[in-house]
């Protein structure tokens, strides 16, 4: 019979078992490596990304910041410019009052009674005249005691005086103005 020897194949199987199982494992290393590496790059495009959106971000912050100045800046000018303004319109407003409220007095004054004087201080006014009567007095402080512009009228004096050759009533009344709501 003849033998033959078969170990030689055997080992030469073995080396060969060996040597793919050495390459199945250097490529799996090599795969893992790769995926590792492609993980780690992923990674650092995200990073870089959400750094670069984050100082876009920064950026865009001092932009509004600087805008939100010039809003503020603008604000304070727009309430600068809205109290001259209402200035303005407080003067007009009593630039046309001591006209009005003297055309009041010279439609109140009736007649046969003259006014000497007409001073304001403030919020209160005195006027003072003659008249032939009382009478006329009285009419006359009623009168300005219903004009909307005069408020709380008094007789301050009131006596008999001899004026060429005929007896008046020198008087001097005080009233105050009313503050206009407007």
């Amino acid at each position: 019979m003849i033998k033959i020897n078969l170990l030689p194949v055997r080992a030469a199987k073995r080396k060969e078992s060996a040597r793919q199982q050495a390459l199945v494992l250097v490529g799996a290393l090599v795969f893992v490596l790769l995926i590792a590496l492609a993980a780690y790059s992923f990674l650092l495009i995200r990073i870089n990304s959400t750094k670069d959106e984050i100082s876009k971000a920064e950026q865009e912050l001092s932009e509004l910041k600087v805008k939100i100045g010039k809003i503020k800046e603008l604000e304070k000018l727009k309430a600068e410019v809205t109290r001259k303004l209402d200035v303005l319109k407080q003067l007009r407003r009593e630039k046309t009052g001591p006209v009005n409220r003297l055309l009041t007095v010279s439609q109140s004054v009736p007649d046969k009674l003259w006014l000497t004087s007409y001073a304001e201080g403030g919020s209160s006014v005195t006027v003072k005249g003659v008249a032939f009567t009382e009478e006329l007095i009285a009419d006359f402080m009623r009168s300005l005691e219903q004009s909307p512009d005069f408020k709380n009228v008094e007789l301050i004096v009131s006596e008999q005086v001899l004026m060429s050759g005929m007896k008046l009533k020198k008087f001097e009344l005080r009233f105050n103005l009313e503050t206009s709501k407007g």
